[in-house]
């Protein structure tokens, strides 16, 4: 649906921007008050894009996949704090600073690595697909007249993308490789 919409938003922007190009032709100046307009319906296309992917990512928001980010945007903060630390007191145990920084990276991408594997499908998800599934075959016979059907063999959104790993394991792998990135840091750091 939200594909739908963004379609819909670009089809009218584009018959705007080419009935604005024809006035301004016609005319053979430039309007400043257009291109501001311009300007405009171009910040509102930008913040609705954004309006849909944050409503879309709250709709599929699991609490799992909630803490994770939560503790992403925790790894972010820290790394930031890091480094403004370094840039107005200073850097005098170097070792140290990079030390944290790349733990603060190294987790963070460790993190990233487990938010993608634990990623699971929405049992509502599921039961939408498979109702789409089931009209899109009644209505198959029904639209067979009209001009624009559309056939995606695009995978679907709420598939897994990594299906043999269990979560289990995956959580297991993180927890390994934390430690290791952990334990070369402390070394690291003397």
């Amino acid at each position: 649906m939200a594909r739908k919409d963004s379609a819909a938003v670009a089809a009218a922007a584009l018959k705007k921007s080419q009935s604005s190009n024809n006035s301004s032709n016609s005319t053979g100046s430039k309007n400043p008050l257009s291109k501001i307009s311009n300007i405009t319906s171009s910040i509102n296309e930008v913040f609705s894009a954004i309006n849909t992917t944050y409503a879309d990512y709250f709709e599929t928001l699991t609490p799992r996949l909630k803490l994770i980010d939560i503790f992403l945007v925790f790894l972010v903060a820290l790394g930031i704090l890091q480094f403004i630390h370094v840039l107005l007191i200073g850097s005098f145990p170097f070792n140290a600073f990079l030390g944290g920084f790349i733990s603060c990276v190294g987790q963070f991408v460790l993190t990233v690595s487990l938010r993608l594997q634990v990623k699971e499908t929405h049992k509502s998800d599921e039961k939408v697909n498979e109702e789409e599934d089931d009209d899109a075959e009644e209505d198959e016979e029904e639209i067979v007249d009209e001009e624009l059907v559309i056939k995606s063999d695009e995978p679907k959104v709420s598939d897994k993308i990594f299906k043999v790993i269990s979560p289990e394991r995956s959580f297991g792998d993180f927890i390994f490789a934390s430690l290791i990135l952990h334990f070369i840091v402390i070394h690291f750091i003397n």
